[in-house]
């Protein structure tokens, strides 16, 4: 590691290219350069901030210095002493003269703000106040990608960033088909839709997946009037809840709403196999309400199913690869819709 230049030098290199500072603020930089040195982790050492007066301000300095790095953390992508450690920046910083000039530069903007921090509450601001004028002028600073868009993360990794035109995400996703090395058989809006369901919606999947298909009936009016103009009174109404083991029973009707909405499930016209789930169904107090609402009434029958693209995601998210690979009940495959 080379180190043929000397702290001193670099701040001197920092005051040209602050060329707009006033000659105390020069100054100050030199003496501080000649004064410091690299600290014990390797970096230049920060100036240390003013000295603070009253009671009210000593009460409030510690969570004032938490917040005021979290602020400069997230705004000017500047960590302080332990992100800096961690970046490539202050490896290069070490050998060239020009990175560790804006490195120094940035770390004083940053112990800049609490410092005006403290002055501020020293002078009587509320601590709030300080804090909502320091992260404002600190994100007035940071400098935002204009071409790209927020890198997308993928099991809480970065995957890259994304162009934003739709041809360069186009040409992207042609140029990722034609990669015959690639092996992530994963469809990508699995990633998606897991943000998206409901602890009880992923009991749902579950037992759909290992118990199959099952039973769901509407009740409709019936008798002559029925024959000609029957009125639905109460659709879909299933055991899928209490076979589940879902914590909030009333909320099924938006659970179902909601994976089918993701292309998870698709709700039958046909029956299940097994007529004898329904006389199961069809005795549970909610279908029976139902039936005894208006004189005449009849039950249709009907049926909930895993969509293959449902049924594929279940074995790769929510299960098992013992249980994915095992013998497992088979759903219908909904019918295609004519154009």
């Amino acid at each position: 590691m080379r180190s043929g230049w000397s702290v001193a030098s670099l701040v001197k290199d920092v005051t040209v290219i602050e060329d707009r500072r006033s000659s105390d603020d020069r100054a100050g930089d030199r003496r501080d350069g000649a004064a410091g040195a690299m600290d014990a982790d390797g970096l230049p050492r920060l100036p240390s901030l003013p000295a603070l007066t009253g009671p009210a301000v000593a009460e409030s300095l510690p969570g004032l210095a938490r917040v005021a790095a979290s602020a400069a953390l997230h705004t000017t992508e500047w960590g302080m002493r332990t992100t800096a450690r961690n970046w490539l920046r202050v490896g290069r910083a070490v050998t060239n003269r020009d990175e560790a000039a804006t490195l120094i530069r940035e770390v004083g903007s940053v112990v800049g703000a609490v410092g005006e921090i403290a002055r501020q509450v020293a002078d009587g601001v509320p601590v709030g106040t300080a804090l909502l004028r320091a992260g404002e002028s600190l994100g007035a600073g940071a400098e935002r990608p204009r071409d790209v868009v927020a890198a997308p993360m993928v099991d809480g990794q970065v995957v890259g960033s994304r162009p934003t035109s739709l041809r360069d995400r186009g040409h992207d996703l042609l140029q990722r088909s034609r990669d015959v090395w690639s092996q992530d058989d994963r469809h990508p809006a699995y990633e998606r839709i897991l943000d998206e369901l409901a602890p009880d919606e992923a009991r749902i999947l579950v037992m759909l997946l290992r118990d199959g298909p099952q039973p769901s009936v509407d009740v409709r009016t019936g008798g002559p009037i029925g024959m000609v103009n029957s009125q639905l009174i109460a659709p879909g109404l299933n055991m899928i809840g209490a076979r589940a083991g879902l914590r909030y029973l009333e909320q099924v009707p938006s659970y179902i709403n909601n994976l089918f909405r993701l292309g998870l499930i698709w709700l039958s016209r046909e029956p299940v196999r097994d007529h004898m789930e329904y006389q199961v169904l069809e005795a549970q107090p909610d279908v029976l309400a139902a039936l005894h609402s208006v004189k005449f009434t009849k039950v249709v029958r009907r049926s909930v199913h895993l969509t293959p693209f449902g049924e594929e995601f279940c074995k790769l998210a929510l299960v098992d690869e013992e249980t994915a690979a095992g013998d497992l009940p088979e759903h219908e495959v909904p019918p295609e819709v004519d154009g």
